[in-house]
């Protein structure tokens, strides 16, 4: 079980939430998962608890803190939608919290690494072009990264996306590639948040977590003493 603890912007001072989980064995580094439009849930929760059972000091920021605080109460709530989708907006889909995910990785001691899903997985494609700190990252069906094409990773960096995700068509996925033919694309039989409950897909699951763990390892990831 993790706990709940402050950052702090360096931009401005402005204090926010984060879910924080502690290896229970010798260290891989430190990871920051970034949030789809649904906030810190409880499933993010319990993964941060997965990746701290698999050697990594987890901190999940909560972005949306300076428009609505706190952590979410469930995975999904439609009847939020409409408000959390314009939140992932008016933030520019993770352009205008990129203050958060460095005071994130900031806290932690290096190596650090960072994975995110939906307006997560746009955040991390953006914290891997801009912020500084970094490993690797590992992005989930980041929708916006065809708004950010002339973004370059600074660091390793792999994106994994569902073949039936009907938000992110055919067409954007290769824009990407034409733009950035160096980087790992990994497509999936799976939809959309095929990694959340709501739109599970075991298969893909297991291998996209296989290979961000893989990634993470081969970028200073190993074990050291605790």
């Amino acid at each position: 079980m993790g706990e709940t603890i402050g950052l702090t912007s360096a931009r401005d001072g402005f204090q926010f939430a984060a879910y924080r989980a502690h290896p229970e064995d010798a260290r891989r580094g430190g990871l920051v998962i970034l949030h789809a439009i649904w906030g810190v849930t409880p499933h993010l929760r319990e993964l941060a608890d997965s990746f701290a059972a698999e050697g990594y000091e987890v901190l999940v920021p909560s972005l949306f803190d300076r428009l609505q605080p706190g952590f979410a109460e469930r995975d999904l709530d439609p009847a939020l939608y409409a408000r959390q989708d314009g939140f992932a907006k008016a933030v520019g889909w993770g352009a205008g919290v990129l203050d958060a995910v460095q005071a994130a990785i900031d806290a932690l001691a290096p190596p650090v690494f960072a994975l995110g899903f939906c307006f997560g997985g746009t955040t991390a494609w953006l914290a891997a072009a801009r912020c500084h700190g970094l490993s690797a990252v590992a992005s989930f069906y980041g929708g916006q990264i065809i708004d950010y094409l002339d973004e370059a990773p600074k660091v390793p960096t792999i994106l994994h996306l569902g073949k039936t995700d009907e938000l992110i068509p055919p067409a954007d996925v290769e824009r990407i590639r034409d733009r950035h033919p160096e980087l790992p694309v990994y497509m999936y039989d799976a939809g959309h948040a095929f990694m959340a409950p709501n739109g599970h897909q075991p298969d893909a699951a297991r291998l996209a977590r296989l290979r961000t763990l893989a990634l993470f390892a081969n970028n200073g990831g190993g074990k050291s003493e605790a």
